[in-house]
């Protein structure tokens, strides 16, 4: 009988000497393929080639046209005012309307926050920190089944450098003709600027109660 070692060292040999031989088969038809394609190229007329070459050559410049789009920064994110506004929009719209995810997905850094201050059924303050993904599930039931516009009361920014926060006053209807709003509130808003656009790092946001009213100072100015 082998020992444990030789068995190995002769099955690792096979292995090798099967292996060179799939790839000595492999490169034997793949030789004998290109001579075939060649030919069948050289078959084609020569105005299906050139119409071949023409779509492939619009096709590249194509794709390299999407890859310049996708650079392009829109104007509203190099503004402060551009993307609070946009976030608005991008949050609004009646029941049943599906909101641009991906819009809103943009407006944010890939480590972005949305963060709801408040109490709970029970009346005790609590924090709850979501990701996008967790809120855009949370109000997408909401959204199919009632209207949601949130607009956008005062505002008061502050910056330093490429950092930036914004109180912005905020309130909510059902409906862009309801006369009274169903909540108001404060959304603060943490923002950042790469040198080409601003990010919102995240979004805090606290509603007015009986106890927590709006100051004065946050109804007034922008």
């Amino acid at each position: 009988m082998f020992q444990p070692a030789v068995r190995a060292s002769l099955l690792f040999a096979a292995l090798v000497a099967c292996g060179a031989a799939a790839a000595a088969d492999a490169t034997m038809v793949q030789a004998s393929a290109q001579p075939a394609a060649s030919a069948a190229v050289a078959a084609q007329p020569q105005g299906a080639r050139v119409k071949e070459g023409a779509k492939e050559h619009a096709k590249a410049q194509a794709d390299d046209e999407d890859e310049d789009d996708a650079k392009v920064v829109p104007a509203e994110l190099k503004t402060i005012d551009g993307i609070v506004d946009t976030l608005y929009e991008t949050l609004s719209g009646p029941a049943g309307a599906p909101r641009n995810w991906n819009r809103l997905r943009s407006l944010f850094t890939p480590e972005g926050r949305m963060v709801v201050h408040g109490p709970n059924k029970a009346g005790e303050m609590t924090t709850r920190v979501l990701t996008l993904s967790d809120y855009i599930s949370r109000v997408k039931p909401i959204f199919e089944k009632s209207g949601f516009y949130e607009s956008e009361l005062a505002r008061s920014t502050d910056t330093f450098g490429q950092i930036a926060h914004v109180l912005s006053t905020y309130q909510s209807h059902y409906a862009k003709d309801d006369a009274k709003p169903f909540q108001r509130g404060i959304n603060s808003i943490q923002l950042v600027n790469d040198g080409e656009r601003w990010w919102i790092q995240s979004l805090l946001w606290q509603a007015e109660t009986d106890k927590t009213p709006l100051p004065a100072r946050y109804l007034k100015g922008r």
